[in-house]
């Protein structure tokens, strides 16, 4: 089968209003739930952020290929990733099907990407 990534970026999100997301909570991992029962669920999950303490490891940070750590997103970045998704399923159709269930749940548009095919993916 093929991986496929499914993700909103941050702040897609912002638009609902806060007492609506225990239901939002509720509904998403009821998908996740009938992912994982379909067997094509590898991983779920939105990042976290703490907005409170901007040095926290929870921060992005970028690692050079010299090692050097530098905090924050690639300076290049425009979004950050909320949430993710990765389904192992035989074909695209089924992947955004996926996304389409996973977007009414969460309520914001998904982004759909297929994962290069790799024989020694682990």
């Amino acid at each position: 089968m093929t991986y496929y990534l499914i993700s909103f970026d941050r702040g897609a999100m912002d638009h609902i209003p806060e007492e609506d997301f225990p239901q939002v909570g509720k509904e998403s991992h009821a998908v996740c739930r009938e992912a994982k029962d379909a067997g094509v669920l590898v991983f779920a999950g939105g990042v976290h952020y703490d907005t409170d303490e901007p040095l926290l490891a929870a921060d992005p940070a970028v690692v050079g290929t010299d090692g050097v750590i530098t905090d924050g997103p690639y300076p290049e970045s425009k979004e950050l990733i909320g949430g993710v998704t990765i389904v192992d399923v035989p074909t695209r159709e089924e992947a955004l099907r996926w996304a389409a269930k996973i977007a009414v749940a969460c309520r914001c548009a998904q982004d759909v990407r297929r994962f290069m095919d790799d024989p020694e993916r682990v």
